[in-house]
């Protein structure tokens, strides 16, 4: 995968400097985000592996899954980690009137009360940015594992994420049924590799200051 498809073009980091990419480089600090869940076919799994590592991560929820599986939503705030809002429906914000996306987002956020939303496909238009900005947090990411792609092997979304890897990297995988074959075999691998070259794995903070961790 190329480079500048598992990192987002710098180009696009200048264009929504108010997008967080990446967090301050923190020593031997990497923040692990999960898309889409939670669902009862890849959601266990992926505490149990966080678990076994002493992990910790942020989940970014449809909320139809929510609603679908409150107990599963309720397992991962009991374990310790973060969530953020990705819509109720898995909207792309290029295609969504901007009253549809937000009544979206607060249909999601009523299930999950989190100032931390992360765009599904990584589309938003400025009219939404500028309207969510004003009290939420629009997390992007560092590193895309592409564990979704189909045509990809596990061996090449581990390769993604160990090769981009840096202090303050927010990486993406997702907990879902489309991603679970890449996801199941990289993330233990992500988990051992980067555990033994000394990083520890931090959850999202819920309340970050406005605009100070966005990242060029």
């Amino acid at each position: 995968m190329p480079l500048s498809l598992v990192h987002p073009p710098s180009l696009l980091r200048r264009l929504y400097p108010s997008l967080i990419w990446k967090l301050p480089a923190e020593k031997n600090t990497v923040y692990l985000t999960f898309d889409d869940g939670p669902v009862p076919e890849a959601t266990p799994f992926v505490l149990d592996v966080l678990k076994s590592f002493h992990a910790k991560a942020t989940f970014f929820c449809l909320g139809k899954n929510i609603a679908s599986n409150p107990a599963l939503y309720q397992r991962i705030l009991d374990e310790g980690h973060h969530t953020g809002n990705h819509t109720y429906h898995h909207l792309n914000g290029w295609e969504t009137k901007l009253t549809i996306y937000l009544s979206d987002i607060e249909k999601c956020k009523a299930l999950a009360n989190s100032n931390l939303f992360r765009p599904p496909y990584g589309k938003i238009r400025s009219s939404q940015i500028k309207h969510l900005k004003k009290n939420m947090q629009i997390i992007m990411w560092d590193v895309l594992s592409y564990d979704f792609k189909q045509d990809l092997t596990p061996d090449e979304c581990t390769e993604n994420v160990l090769q981009n890897t840096t202090d303050g990297s927010i990486i993406v995988y997702h907990d879902s049924i489309k991603a679970f074959k890449n996801m199941s075999a990289s993330l233990p691998v992500v988990l051992e590799q980067l555990s033994k070259r000394g990083y520890t794995f931090n959850a999202i903070p819920k309340n970050l200051p406005p605009l100070s961790l966005s990242h060029p």
